[in-house]
This record gives C-alpha cells, sequence and structure tokens, in this order.
C-alpha cells in the first residue's frame, strides 16, 4: 500500500490476505554513550539489511544511547546528544540505497507534557526516512538492575500502527512481560495487551538482560502477552555487556498461538532476515541469517536451532562479557593471579577464550606460607591453556612489611591481619603488572567468597572485573 491508499482496505487485506515481508532482526551490541559509534553500526545493519532486500528493519531497546544510560539521563547534555543522533541516523539512513522502508529503534524522547518526567524511552518508527509514530514505554520497571520510574515518564496509551504492512502494534520491553498470573499479584495498573486487540502483529524491542534459567521464563511470559493479544510476535533483543550487565540476545519470532517460530542466537551480535506472514497462520521461512566479523559480514548457518543448556549459556555469557568489556574500555590484555585453585583456574580459562592466550598474563606470587603443589598446579595450568605466566615471590617484601609494622603491633599475636597484608601485596603486584602493560586485573572471587567474608579488601577485591562475581560456589548447578 502507498501512502494514501484507504486504511480500511489496507486492514481488509490484511485480515483476508497473507502478507509475506522480509523482516531485518537487528541483534546488536551498543556502547552507552557512544552515540556516533552507535549510530554507524546501526547503519552498518541496515546496510545488511538492505543486501537482503528486507523491506522492516528492528533495532533493540534505546540502542541510540544504549542501554542502561542511568544517570547520564539526568544531563540535559546527554539528551541532547541522543536527539542529535536521530538526526544523525535519518541522514546517513538517506543514503544507504535500497534501505528498508521501515526502520524501528529504541529511544530517549521528549515528553511534549508539561507535567512528568521530561523524557520518554520510546519505540521510534521512520518509514520513507519520516517519523510515522512515536510509542513510549508503559511499564517502567523499578527492580533488580532496573530504576526506570526514576527517570522516564510513563505512556499512557499503546498506539497501533496501521501500516503498508498491516495493523502493528509497538511495545517496549516489559510491556510484554506483565503477567499477573505468573508475578501472583498486580504490578502495574494497566496491561498495554488490551490495546492491541486487531493486530495484524506486534514489534517488541527489548533490553532484557541474562540471567541463569530466564530464557525459558522468558519465552513463557512472552507467550502469555502474544496470547492475551491473539497475534504473532516479533521480539528483538539487546545482546552483548556493558559493565556489569550482560544481555543475551536470543531474538523470537511468535505465531499468534504462542509457539517459537524462530530464536536467534544467544550471545552473538547479528542479523535475520526472514519472510514473514503475520496473522492465525503466521510463518517464517527463508531465513538468512549474518554475524559481523573485522572485516566484513560472515554468514550463518541456518538449520536445527541448537539450545543451549544453562551451563553453556552460563560459559558463552562469560566469555561474551570479558571480552565486551575489554573491546569497550580499549584494553587487549589481562592480568591474573594464580593461586593454583579453582577460582583463578576458571578465570584464567574464560580469559583465554575471550582475549586470546597470548594475552593473559598469570602470576603465582608465592610467600613463606605457600604450598609447592600450589606452584605446580598454577604452572601447568599455564602451560595447558598457552598463557605467558611468571612468578613473583612475596617473600623478602612481606617479610620486610612485618619487621617495619611490628613495633606499631605491641606484641599482638599474628592473626588475620598479616593473611590480609599478604593479599594486599597481590594486590600491589598484579595492578603493577596491568599498569605497565596497559592491561586490566580480572578479579577471581565469587559471591559465596564474599558473603562468608574469604577475601580482602585492596587485595583479592583488586582489579576492574569480576567474572565470577554473581555467581555462587556450588557443588551442583551454580546460580546467579
Amino acid at each position: 500500500m502507498k501512502r494514501g491508499d484507504d486504511p480500511v482496505a489496507a486492514s481488509f487485506r490484511s485480515e483476508y490476505f497473507e502478507i509475506l515481508m522480509k523482516i531485518a532482526l537487528c541483534q546488536l551490541s551498543t556502547t552507552v554513550g557512544a552515540f556516533t559509534h552507535n549510530v554507524d553500526k546501526i547503519c552498518e545493519f541496515v546496510r545488511q539489511a538492505a543486501a537482503e532486500k528486507a523491506q522492516i528493519a528492528i533495532f533493540p531497546e534505546l540502542c541510540l544511547s544504549s542501554y542502561p544510560p542511568l544517570d547520564l539521563l539526568d544531563r540535559p547534555g546527554f539528551v541532547a546528544a541522543n536527539a542529535e543522533a536521530v538526526l544523525r541516523l535519518q541522514r546517513q539512513l538517506a543514503s544507504i540505497e535500497g534501505a528498508p522502508e521501515t526502520i524501528i529503534f529504541g529511544s530517549i524522547v521528549a515528553n511534549p507534557k508539561p507535567q512528568g518526567r521530561a523524557i520518554h524511552n520510546a519505540a521510534v518508527v521512520l518509514h520513507q526516512n519520516e517519523t510515522v509514530l512515536i510509542q513510549p514505554k508503559r511499564l517502567l520497571p523499578t527492580y533488580d538492575v532496573f530504576d526506570e520510574a526514576r527517570y522516564f515518564e510513563p505512556g499512557h496509551e499503546t498506539r497501533v500502527w496501521d501500516s503498508p504492512y498491516g495493523k502493528i502494534g509497538l511495545t517496549v520491553c516489559e510491556d510484554a512481560w506483565f503477567d499477573d498470573a505468573h508475578l501472583g499479584r498486580q504490578i502495574y495498573a494497566a496491561d498495554p495487551a488490551k490495546d492491541l486487540k486487531g493486530c495484524d502483529f506486534v514489534i517488541n524491542i527489548s533490553a532484557s538482560p541474562f540471567e541463569l534459567n530466564k530464557r525459558k521464563r522468558r519465552q513463557q511470559l512472552l507467550a502469555g502477552f502474544v496470547k492475551r493479544v491473539g497475534a504473532p510476535l516479533v521480539y528483538v533483543n539487546q545482546v552483548g555487556a556493558n559493565d556489569e550487565i550482560l544481555f543475551d540476545g536470543a531474538s523470537l519470532v511468535y505465531s499468534a498461538g504462542g509457539d517459537v517460530l524462530y530464536e536467534m542466537p544467544s550471545f552473538r551480535e547479528g542479523l535475520s532476515v526472514i519472510d514473514f506472514t503475520p496473522g492465525k497462520k503466521t510463518g517464517v521461512s527463508e531465513v538468512a541469517a549474518w554475524a559481523p566479523s573485522d572485516s566484513s559480514w560472515e554468514k550463518l548457518f541456518v538449520g536445527e536451532q541448537k539450545h543451549d543448556d544453562e551451563l553453556e549459556l552460563l560459559h558463552k555469557g562469560l566469555v561474551s562479557g570479558i571480552r565486551e568489556y575489554f573491546q569497550k574500555t580499549g584494553f587487549k590484555r589481562a592480568v591474573i593471579g594464580l593461586s593454583g585453585g579453582i577460582d583463578s583456574a576458571v578465570v584464567a580459562c574464560l580469559a583465554a577464550e575471550a582475549l586470546g592466550p597470548r594475552n593473559v598474563l598469570g602470576v603465582s606470587m608465592p610467600s613463606q606460607y605457600s604450598s609447592s603443589h600450589s606452584l605446580a598446579d598454577a604452572d601447568a595450568l599455564a602451560r595447558a591453556v598457552g598463557l605467558e605466566y611468571r612468578i613473583l615471590s612475596l617473600k623478602f617484601i612481606f617479610t620486610t612489611l612485618l619487621m617495619e609494622v611490628k613495633p606499631a603491633f605491641l606484641g599482638a599475636a599474628p592473626d588475620a591481619t598479616e593473611e590480609n597484608m599478604q593479599a594486599r601485596l597481590r594486590g600491589v603486584m598484579l595492578m603493577a603488572l596491568a599498569n605497565k602493560r596497559n592491561g586490566l586485573v580480572l578479579t577471581t572471587g565469587n559471591k559465596s567468597a564474599l558473603a562468608v567474608g574469604y577475601c580482602t579488601t585492596y587485595g583479592d577485591l583488586a582489579g576492574a572485573l569480576a567474572p565470577p562475581g554473581d555467581l555462587h560456589k556450588r557443588a551442583s548447578t551454580p546460580r546467579l
């Protein structure tokens, strides 16, 4: 349908005839506050979608600013930079030959009303490079890592776009997670699904962080939303890491009956172009999947989708989180203290996979209290993984420090104080090596060690990132 066609006729065609369209699910990793970089990356995905002749390209929640921007949202300059990024995106889209005629993305937008907070978290629809719909997020979460009600004004209705492809409902993340039955109580005042009856399909743009055992719960909640609306759903989620928060992607397409028709890989940036037929007989076919590489796009095999179990997802997430933290901070080398124990061994293996083993320095720092087998185990690990490995003894430094502080200890018996002094000396060593090599220290503590106090402030807690920091140390399957 061209602009100016009868919307009633468009609705009739949508209801009684199958509409086949190509939709690009753009599952990308963006960086908080890097507006120019984020716009360029979005346009890179749009070019690939154009090569696949997609008509619609869908991007995640707040992809221009990236998620979560947190207190940066309180800075007028940050919000202004986002507005400029929208204009820059439109200018660059105008120069992309064959770009999808509809681009849907998440953005900060101004609240036009004089009441309430000044900005919305919204889905923006560009059709033929003009803004045709802005849909503010209605349900603003304030649990776990979320505090959106602190920054954003919620929307109060969910509008339906009478598009050339049929009636499309636009929702943002939490708007499709509403489920009183699952939560056991009513959290929000209204269910956006009630405004979407009669849609041909619904699009949800999201920035949903990864948790162990969340994949199944997410799919159940989205399926419930689909059944309440009675229309298919295309769900596009952010992937990658911003500081300690991991996003797993795993974007989805649902039938009107709540069945998953297609799922993108977890923890992998990429684009999938699907042939999509909305309506009661929803279909997905002819999937073309691509992932960005250093210099081009890599075509992915699309066959029987392998669903990783929770430990495999956790492994992928930790490796992805380390890799992205280093990429986004501009560092290439990691330094890790190797004790010969399982905690440092796990972190060393994850870092080697994320950064390459030659970019990881493992350091043993024995004192007069260290056992011989701890050095042997650390050496064996470094050889097996291919790490650079060094031994830096603390014996002399620790003895000298004890001599210096002994008069001030006033004859008190040795206790945890001396043990903590060793740990802090190790922290000094590791930080010095990282500074000299322009690298970052990875700490090896976990939530169980922190809970029982088996860690030393300014010692084994010193470092840039703790990959297992949100994990319990358990004999059985770990959980966040």
